[in-house]
This record gives C-alpha cells, sequence and structure tokens, in this order.
C-alpha cells in the first residue's frame, strides 16, 4: 500500500460526499455487514457512514470506517446514487 494509492482512495470518497452508496464490511471471522447509507462525513484517516434502513433500530447509525479498510479490500462499496 503506497500514500499515493490512499490519496486516491481519499480524494474518491470525498468527491462522493452525500451520495447513497452499499457497502460490506468485514467484521473479522468470515462475517460482513451489508447495508446501505449515506457518506455523510469525512475526515484526514476516516469518513463516517450514516445508514439508511427500515429498521428503526438501525436507522440512526453511523459507521465509520479508515480508507485503509478500501485499500485492504476489508470494506467494498459500491454508488447508488445521490
Amino acid at each position: 500500500m503506497t500514500q499515493q494509492e490512499l490519496a486516491k482512495v481519499r480524494e474518491s470518497i470525498r468527491r462522493y460526499m452525500g451520495y447513497k452508496v452499499r457497502f460490506s464490511a468485514n467484521q473479522g471471522r468470515h462475517r460482513y455487514e451489508t447495508a446501505e447509507g449515506i457518506i455523510s462525513e469525512t475526515y484526514p484517516n476516516i469518513f463516517v457512514v450514516q445508514v439508511v434502513s427500515d429498521d428503526p433500530y438501525k436507522n440512526n447509525k453511523k459507521m465509520t470506517f479508515s480508507y485503509h479498510d478500501i485499500v485492504t479490500k476489508d470494506l467494498k462499496m459500491q454508488l447508488l446514487t445521490k
């Protein structure tokens, strides 16, 4: 992993802030959490996804990820719409 790869991922996430995404996050021990959300905030080392769900218990959930998670493929994201 190089600094250029992280910089490309960081810029890509910033560009799509406010867009709806579907993500699959590796939770360890062969468990994945798949959900949809909106990229709400970006910081130098992490970004925040506000989960959008029909389930009232998950609707206000915020999840944070590092840009490193995307490079190492622990997090997979698919752009849906704005």
